[in-house]
């Protein structure tokens, strides 16, 4: 079955299924190239070079460090290092809202690819169904019957059940990956926050 048979055959259920490809993938490829640049800085050594200046009393090369660093873990170091002199409780209370701002900009889209996951099988259902609905109208309508008047008409709509197969399949594996490389953010972000209010309190003392 070529590609243009295929489209014929699913009807307005294919091209649904292929607009959610485009979308899904977008989003991936947006997302696994945001992660991507984002994963190049190691939490540890960047904690290293920030406690290494503030151990200098250099406050200022550590903030330049923050800025020039383009992780989610700096731009929370950053909103501590910044409000150096004031109460725990409020750089606490800062760096805590800098992580959900971050956390939110991680998961920007990735609900519209956990969703196509879910429902393209569904979708690819339906658009078999109402094949297979069709074809059985079909031989009521001519009045013919036997397993030869009817596969064709069911391999026909079974193309969308495949498609949306292969439309969610990627976006759950894709999904999952998000999920997981987010949590990992997440967790150096806490991480990095609880080390820069150890660091802070060090250099008051």
């Amino acid at each position: 079955m070529t590609i243009w048979q295929l489209l014929k055959a699913g009807g307005f259920t294919i091209y649904i299924l292929l607009a959610c490809s485009v979308l899904s993938l977008t989003i991936i490829i947006e997302r696994l190239k945001y992660y991507r640049k984002r994963s190049r800085i190691r939490r540890v050594d960047f904690m290293l070079k920030v406690s290494k200046e503030l151990e200098k009393e250099e406050l200022g090369k550590a903030l330049v460090i923050c800025q020039n660093t383009d992780t989610p873990f700096s731009k929370v170091v950053h909103s501590g290092l910044a409000l150096y002199g004031h109460s725990e409780v409020l750089i606490s209370n800062t760096m805590e809202r800098e992580i959900t701002i971050e956390a939110n900009k991680l998961e920007s889209y990735t609900s519209i690819v956990g969703t196509i996951g879910s429902i393209a099988v569904y979708v690819g259902l339906f658009g078999t169904v109402s094949g297979i609905i069709r074809a059985f109208h079909d031989i009521s309508l001519s009045g013919a019957g036997g397993i030869s008047v009817v596969i064709n008409g069911i391999s026909e709509a079974l193309a969308c059940t495949a498609v949306g197969l292969c439309v969610a399949i990627p976006a759950v594996v894709a999904y999952n990956y998000f999920i997981k490389k987010i949590d990992s953010f997440i967790s150096d972000m806490e991480l990095c926050a609880s080390e820069t209010m150890d660091l802070l309190s060090a250099k008051k003392k």
